[in-house]
Protein backbone atom coordinates (compact mmCIF):
# COMPACT_ATOMS: atom_id res chain seq x y z
CA UNK A 1 0.00 0.00 0.00
CA UNK A 2 1.63 3.36 -0.88
CA UNK A 3 2.29 6.18 1.82
CA UNK A 4 -0.66 8.83 0.07
CA UNK A 5 -3.89 6.47 -0.23
CA UNK A 6 -2.95 4.76 3.38
CA UNK A 7 -2.48 8.44 5.01
CA UNK A 8 -6.02 9.74 3.20
CA UNK A 9 -7.38 6.48 4.58
CA UNK A 10 -6.06 6.80 8.12
CA UNK A 11 -7.69 10.29 8.06
CA UNK A 12 -10.67 9.51 7.27
CA UNK A 13 -10.32 6.83 10.00
CA UNK A 14 -9.83 9.14 12.38
CA UNK A 15 -12.82 11.85 10.91
CA UNK A 16 -15.28 8.85 11.42
CA UNK A 17 -13.74 7.46 14.93
CA UNK A 18 -14.29 11.59 16.22
CA UNK A 19 -18.10 11.00 15.01
CA UNK A 20 -18.36 7.95 16.84
CA UNK A 21 -17.31 9.15 20.05
CA UNK A 22 -19.42 12.93 19.61
CA UNK A 23 -21.95 10.23 18.74
CA UNK A 24 -21.24 8.65 22.23
CA UNK A 25 -21.19 11.70 24.43
CA UNK A 26 -24.46 13.41 22.86
CA UNK A 27 -26.63 9.73 23.02
CA UNK A 28 -25.52 9.50 26.86
CA UNK A 29 -26.88 13.56 27.26
CA UNK A 30 -30.03 12.68 25.05
CA UNK A 31 -30.58 9.65 27.05
CA UNK A 32 -30.30 11.01 30.37
CA UNK A 33 -31.71 14.76 29.92
CA UNK A 34 -34.91 14.21 28.07
CA UNK A 35 -37.94 13.74 30.10
CA UNK A 36 -41.84 12.88 29.67
CA UNK A 37 -43.66 9.56 29.18
CA UNK A 38 -43.42 10.19 25.27
CA UNK A 39 -39.32 10.08 25.91
CA UNK A 40 -38.90 6.71 27.30
CA UNK A 41 -38.58 4.31 24.15
CA UNK A 42 -36.49 7.04 22.77
CA UNK A 43 -34.14 7.15 26.06
CA UNK A 44 -34.02 3.81 26.04
CA UNK A 45 -33.06 3.21 22.21
CA UNK A 46 -30.12 5.81 23.13
CA UNK A 47 -28.59 3.73 26.22
CA UNK A 48 -28.68 1.04 23.70
CA UNK A 49 -26.62 2.39 21.06
CA UNK A 50 -24.47 4.23 23.27
CA UNK A 51 -22.64 0.47 23.50
CA UNK A 52 -22.70 0.20 19.34
CA UNK A 53 -21.34 2.94 18.87
CA UNK A 54 -18.39 3.00 21.11
CA UNK A 55 -17.51 -0.66 19.68
CA UNK A 56 -17.51 1.59 16.49
CA UNK A 57 -15.02 3.51 17.97
CA UNK A 58 -12.55 1.20 19.21
CA UNK A 59 -13.16 -0.88 15.83
CA UNK A 60 -12.06 2.35 14.03
CA UNK A 61 -9.55 2.86 16.41
CA UNK A 62 -7.60 -0.40 16.17
CA UNK A 63 -7.96 -0.33 12.45
CA UNK A 64 -6.25 3.76 12.62
CA UNK A 65 -2.95 1.72 14.70
CA UNK A 66 -3.08 -1.34 12.16
CA UNK A 67 -2.39 0.60 9.62
CA UNK A 68 0.52 2.56 10.43
CA UNK A 69 -1.56 5.75 12.45
CA UNK A 70 -1.74 6.99 15.79
CA UNK A 71 -5.12 7.31 17.56
CA UNK A 72 -5.97 10.59 18.38
CA UNK A 73 -6.40 11.64 21.68
CA UNK A 74 -9.36 14.30 22.96
CA UNK A 75 -7.82 17.34 21.88
CA UNK A 76 -7.70 16.52 18.39
CA UNK A 77 -10.70 15.32 17.69
CA UNK A 78 -13.21 17.40 16.01
CA UNK A 79 -16.84 18.40 17.36
CA UNK A 80 -19.53 18.80 14.68
CA UNK A 81 -23.07 17.45 15.96
CA UNK A 82 -24.88 20.72 16.59
CA UNK A 83 -28.06 19.16 15.88
CA UNK A 84 -27.92 16.72 18.91
CA UNK A 85 -26.64 19.16 21.78
CA UNK A 86 -29.05 19.24 24.71
CA UNK A 87 -32.02 21.32 23.83
CA UNK A 88 -33.69 23.75 26.07
CA UNK A 89 -36.83 21.95 25.90
CA UNK A 90 -36.28 18.50 27.44
CA UNK A 91 -39.78 17.11 25.93
CA UNK A 92 -38.16 17.79 22.76
CA UNK A 93 -38.65 14.46 21.62
CA UNK A 94 -38.63 15.11 17.79
CA UNK A 95 -36.12 17.28 17.95
CA UNK A 96 -33.44 14.76 19.51
CA UNK A 97 -34.83 12.06 17.13
CA UNK A 98 -34.21 14.81 14.15
CA UNK A 99 -30.86 15.22 15.79
CA UNK A 100 -29.87 10.89 15.37
CA UNK A 101 -31.00 10.92 12.22
CA UNK A 102 -28.63 13.69 11.10
CA UNK A 103 -25.62 11.90 12.91
CA UNK A 104 -26.98 8.77 11.13
CA UNK A 105 -26.65 10.69 7.92
CA UNK A 106 -23.15 12.00 8.31
CA UNK A 107 -21.74 8.47 9.82
CA UNK A 108 -23.49 7.33 6.74
CA UNK A 109 -21.56 9.72 3.99
CA UNK A 110 -18.28 9.21 6.16
CA UNK A 111 -18.28 5.38 5.44
CA UNK A 112 -19.32 5.86 2.46
CA UNK A 113 -16.09 8.05 1.74
CA UNK A 114 -13.90 5.43 2.99
CA UNK A 115 -15.45 2.54 1.30
CA UNK A 116 -14.88 4.51 -2.06
CA UNK A 117 -11.10 5.70 -0.94
CA UNK A 118 -10.05 1.97 0.12
CA UNK A 119 -11.49 0.62 -3.17
CA UNK A 120 -8.54 -1.46 -4.61
CA UNK A 121 -6.49 -0.37 -2.46
CA UNK A 122 -7.10 -1.71 1.18
CA UNK A 123 -9.54 -4.45 1.09
CA UNK A 124 -10.06 -4.92 4.51
CA UNK A 125 -10.73 -1.26 5.70
CA UNK A 126 -13.43 -1.30 3.15
CA UNK A 127 -15.45 -4.22 4.58
CA UNK A 128 -14.97 -3.15 7.98
CA UNK A 129 -16.03 0.46 6.39
CA UNK A 130 -19.05 -1.89 4.54
CA UNK A 131 -20.05 -3.42 7.83
CA UNK A 132 -20.22 -0.19 10.31
CA UNK A 133 -22.12 1.58 7.57
CA UNK A 134 -24.85 -1.20 7.58
CA UNK A 135 -25.45 -0.99 11.44
CA UNK A 136 -25.37 3.74 10.94
CA UNK A 137 -27.73 2.46 8.13
CA UNK A 138 -30.30 0.18 10.47
CA UNK A 139 -29.86 2.84 13.04
CA UNK A 140 -31.30 5.82 10.83
CA UNK A 141 -34.22 3.38 9.81
CA UNK A 142 -35.31 2.63 13.15
CA UNK A 143 -35.12 6.45 13.90
CA UNK A 144 -36.88 7.23 10.98
CA UNK A 145 -39.89 5.34 12.08
CA UNK A 146 -39.93 6.74 15.49
CA UNK A 147 -40.41 10.16 13.81
CA UNK A 148 -43.15 9.35 11.50
CA UNK A 149 -44.98 8.11 14.62
CA UNK A 150 -43.75 11.04 17.17
CA UNK A 151 -44.81 13.23 14.31
CA UNK A 152 -48.60 11.72 13.77
CA UNK A 153 -49.53 12.43 17.97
Amino acid sequence: MSESPNQEIIENLKIAYAMELETVQNYIAASINLDGVRSEVIKKSLEADVAEELTHAQTLANRIKTIGGTVPGSFDLAKSQESLQPLADTTDVVGVIKGVIEAENGAIAQYNKIIKICDGVDYVTQDMAIGLLSGEEDHRREFIGFLKEYEKG
